[in-house]
């Protein structure tokens, strides 16, 4: 066997710390998470759902519960959709063959954050709006 005098300076492999998400898999990973939570925030919403149709004693129950975080619960149910269906339509784009090179998919990427940001805007001023009257 040979001995090595000199340390051997090799790359290290990017660290959480030092290595960036492009934008396409990060909006993968957010797509994915509001789908887990609009299916979590559906099982709530049918909750109430049949709270209300089984009487004042069974919504009494579901108002406890959801009482303290019923409210910001609602608005990131809200801002969930918002962000899934944006995403979903550029999706569906993608199914018919268009915007599949890298160019326009990250073009099509900041369309969906600026819709997503105008959906939830809207979405939010509605129903502060409604809550208000």
């Amino acid at each position: 066997m040979t001995e090595q005098n000199t340390t051997v300076q090799r790359p290290l492999s990017p660290h959480l710390q030092v290595y960036r998400l492009p934008l396409l898999p990060l909006m993968s990973i957010t797509h994915r998470v509001t789908g887990v939570a609009l299916a979590f925030g559906t099982l709530v919403l049918a909750w109430w759902l049949a709270a209300l149709a089984t009487g004042p004693g069974a919504y009494a129950v579901f108002s406890a519960f959801m009482m303290p975080l019923g409210g910001l619960a609602l608005l990131g149910w809200m801002i969930a959709i918002a962000y899934h269906f944006c995403n979903g339509i550029r999706h569906l784009i993608w199914d018919t063959g268009h915007a599949l090179e890298l160019e326009s998919a990250e073009k099509a990427g900041i369309a969906v954050l600026i819709g997503w940001g105008i959906l939830s805007v809207a979405m939010v001023a509605l129903a502060l709006f409604f809550w208000a009257t």
